[in-house]
C-alpha cells in the first residue's frame, strides 16, 4: 500500500496546470537553417557564425547520423529543437534530416514550450531553399576556431 501516496502524486502532477500547459501546443510556420544543435550550443566549433551554413555541413551531417537533435535557427535567432519531421518517427537521426542539414526551410508545425526550450514537431517542409550561407570560403573546411591549441 505504499505505492498508493505515490500513484496519487502523479495523478495530481498529471493534472497540474504546468503539466496541461507543457502538452497544449500552438501551430505555426517558420524559416530558418537546420542546424547540428550540439555545436550551437556547446561552442565547441566556434561562435554561432561558424557553426551555420556551408563551414558547417559536413559535421552537421555526422551529428544528425550520430543521433545529435536537430535544431531550427529561426530568422530571428531563436532556435526549435525538431522532434521529429512529417510522419517519420525516426526522423531525429535519420535521413529526413540528414537530407535538410544546413539548409534553410520553411517548416509548418505544432510549437510546444517547456522549461524556456522551444519544441517543434514538423507536420510539413513547405520549402526548402539548400544551403543559402555560404562561409566555406571564409571558414574552410574545418573552421579554425575549432583547432585547439597544443597544450604546453
Amino acid at each position: 500500500m505504499r505505492s498508493l501516496p505515490l500513484m496519487a502524486i502523479a495523478a495530481l502532477l498529471a493534472f497540474s496546470p504546468t503539466a496541461q500547459a507543457a502538452e497544449e501546443g500552438k501551430r505555426i510556420t517558420v524559416k530558418g537553417e537546420a542546424i547540428d544543435t550540439w555545436c550551437y550550443f556547446s561552442g565547441v566549433m566556434g561562435g554561432p557564425d561558424a557553426v551555420v551554413g556551408s563551414a558547417h555541413h559536413t559535421c552537421a551531417l555526422w551529428c544528425s547520423a550520430g543521433g545529435i537533435p536537430v535544431g531550427l535557427l529561426a530568422e530571428d535567432g531563436q532556435v526549435y529543437m525538431v522532434l521529429k519531421i512529417e510522419n517519420d518517427d525516426q526522423s531525429n537521426g535519420g535521413d529526413t534530416q540528414m537530407s535538410i542539414a544546413s539548409h534553410v526551410i520553411t517548416a509548418d508545425g505544432m510549437h510546444y514550450q517547456r522549461d524556456g526550450i522551444n519544441y517543434i514537431v514538423v507536420s510539413e517542409v513547405v520549402a526548402d531553399d539548400d544551403i543559402q550561407v555560404l562561409n566555406h570560403e571564409d571558414y574552410g573546411p574545418v573552421p579554425s576556431m575549432a583547432i585547439r591549441e597544443p597544450k604546453k
